[in-house]
Order: C-alpha cells, then structure tokens, then sequence
C-alpha cells in the first residue's frame, strides 16, 4: 500500500478521534445543554434526506421530475406507506415491489 494512503487513513482515525474525544471532555461534567440536544436529534433525519433525496431526483445524474423516473415514483409511494403504516418492513418491501414492477414494465 502506498504511503499517501496510510497517512491519510491514520489522519483521518486522528480526526475522528478528536472530535469525538474533544466532545467527550467537553461535555462530562455539565452534560449536553438543552439546546443544543434538541438540535442535535434533527441530525439524523437530515443525513437521511440529504443521502436519499439525490438518488431520487438526480438518478441519471440530472434533475428528472418526469413520470418516468422510476426512482421518484417508487420513493413517493413509499413514504406515504410509511407514513400511513409506520411499519419499516412494509414501507420496504412494498417500495422495493414497486420499483421492481417499474423496471419490469417499462
């Protein structure tokens, strides 16, 4: 492996570390403030939507909001199965029905 890679693996480890680590000291003692836990428990429906919206509008690499995006249809239909149902296994395997039956069809 070349060097480059190695030191950029380890620079990284040594980041995340911190980061980690410097919150960790920082916070031991008081606790997490108010605020910012509230702020903090939209993280994660952010990084969702900021990984899933891309693929499905953007999925031949530019802006598709026609009927034959595929990806948009079967997404659609699988947020308002999740909406309606709040059941994961239901809102997967009917998007995942759909998206097959699109590629089938067209």
């Amino acid at each position: 492996m070349r060097s480059e890679i190695i030191l950029i693996i380890m620079g990284m480890a040594l980041a995340t570390f911190f980061t980690r680590f410097g919150c960790l000291v920082l916070f031991s003692r008081t606790g997490i403030p108010s605020f910012l836990q509230g702020w903090l428990q939209h993280v994660p429906t952010a990084i969702l939507t900021a990984l899933i919206v891309p693929g499905l509008l953007l999925p031949k690499g530019y802006l598709d909001l026609t009927i034959h995006n595929h990806y948009l249809l079967a997404g659609i239909i699988a947020a308002f199965i999740a909406y309606k149902s709040r059941n994961i296994l239901a809102t997967i395997g009917i998007g995942m029905a759909v998206m097959v039956t699109l590629k089938f069809l067209g």
